[in-house]
């Protein structure tokens, strides 16, 4: 067997694992997990019980079972800490975006986490944004924020709906810098409706889009499509995306950049 030792992020990365696997079968024994995660026993239990108290999914007696899909798209607490070396080397390219005294509008994905805090060093920087985690994030450095307000999600710790959306009509960005739960062929997907029809207000407010989006959301769909990438000025994401997946959406005339994570310690 494995060893639980690790970083945070590795154990983060782990649990995801498990939690993919959980949801594709739908109910597993957790002996069985044990095994395919080459990791112990006890350490399943560990990783299961912490699932399980996010409500990502239910830990029984001997068995661990899938909630809905949506629960597992949602989980904002576990989705911060996942990829965070490809989210670092996105947030690296991204900043590149912004120049001083920009109004750069976020939206409330967890891959702009750590674009957040760099737009931090950017002078004179205005950021919008429905995110109450991203403006926490920003909270204490020089950076103005604007807070659209609308129904809360606790789910993605943001706010989204019509009046968030009308908020807008009267703000302009410089950029946009935009998230997608799910890309399929250049298509665009989320689990909740609310949001999915945020993503076009975004673009309808700033200069320049950016669509921010790493491996593991291509190939994939949800509940609420809504339009496709060709939108968007510019795609980046990691060098693990698909060449079909990259293909699509450089056909729907979209530039598309790459970034490679620095290797782990």
């Amino acid at each position: 067997m494995g060893t639980s030792r690790g970083s945070e992020t590795e154990v983060e990365e782990r649990r995801q694992a498990v939690l993919r696997l959980v949801a594709r079968e739908g109910e597993i024994r957790i002996a069985a997990l044990a095994e395919r995660m080459r990791v112990s026993l006890m350490t399943m239990h560990r990783d299961l019980d912490n699932l399980h108290q996010r409500q990502l999914l239910r830990k029984g007696r001997g068995v661990a079972t899938a909630f809905p899909d949506v629960t597992m798209e949602s989980a904002l607490r576990f989705r911060e800490h996942a990829n965070a070396d490809i989210k670092a080397a996105l947030a690296d390219a991204l900043v590149a975006e912004v120049s001083p005294g920009d109004t750069v509008l976020l939206d409330c994905g967890s891959t702009l986490f750590p674009l957040a805090r760099r737009l931090a060093a950017v002078d004179g920087v205005r950021v919008i944004t429905n995110s109450l985690r991203i403006t926490a994030l920003l909270a204490g450095t020089p950076v103005e924020v604007t807070v659209l307000g609308d129904r809360y999600y606790e789910d993605f710790a943001s706010c989204a709906g019509p009046q968030a959306r009308r908020q807008l009509h009267d703000l302009r960005a410089d950029v946009a810098f935009v998230t997608a739960t799910s890309v399929r062929h250049g298509r665009l997907f989320h689990p909740v409706r609310a949001y999915a029809e945020s993503k076009h207000a975004y673009l309808r407010a700033a200069d320049r889009a950016v669509l921010a989006v790493d491996h593991s959301k291509f190939g994939r769909t949800a509940t609420h499509p809504y339009g496709d990438a060709g939108g968007y000025d510019l795609m980046v994401t990691d060098t693990a995306t698909p060449a079909a997946e990259l293909r699509a959406v450089r056909d729907l005339g979209v530039e598309v950049r790459t970034v490679t994570p620095a290797p782990r310690a």
